[in-house]
């Protein structure tokens, strides 16, 4: 099911035959240096179920991001209910792309769709990004789309705080 597409993008739900080309997300670690680390086949395919499973029983999710004409994943871009940063409830606007995507704007392409999806037919209020304060390709990303670092959070687990990007579709 396509949820959105852009001149060079499609999202779609992810489907299980999906796995395997995840590998290069996932499995990557400079992909997933500000993550948890690379991550196991098991991993992936138990991340990729309970993605399926949200489609079920939510309007949003976590979508497949395939360059036009083809149907291979090259990452991920979606929205999750996060239930307590920094005491509210929010909802995130996530993006991750395998390494050899990086630098052509397709992130910042697929998650202006998603913003836009987001503010128009979802009527959602507000989104976040939670980034890494190592992270600069994220924050431009997340600073491109009109959001801006309005404060920092401690996740459980975690050693060091996220920077919280949000914007409304006011801006801002």
């Amino acid at each position: 099911m396509i949820i959105a597409s852009t001149p060079r993008t499609v999202l779609r739900r992810f489907v299980e035959a999906d796995a395997a080309p995840l590998a290069a997300v996932f499995g990557d670690a400079e992909v997933m240096r500000f993550g948890d680390g690379p991550q196991s086949e098991a991993w992936i395919l138990a991340w990729l179920r309970e993605r399926l499973a949200e489609y079920a029983c939510q309007e949003y999710g976590i979508w497949a991001v395939v360059l036009q004409g083809t149907e291979r994943p090259i990452g991920y871009c979606g929205l999750t209910r996060l239930a307590d940063i920094n005491g509210r409830a929010e909802i995130e606007l996530g993006y991750r792309l395998a390494k050899e995507h990086w630098g052509r704007g397709l992130a910042t392409e697929a998650a202006r769709a998603v913003r836009d999806l987001a503010f128009g037919r979802l009527g959602i209020p507000r989104l976040i990004s939670l980034i890494d304060p190592g992270n600069a390709r994220s924050a431009r990303v997340a600073e491109k789309l009109g959001m801006v670092h309005t404060d920092d959070v401690l996740l459980p687990g975690y050693t060091h705080p996220d920077r919280v990007y949000s914007c409304t579709p006011n801006g801002g």
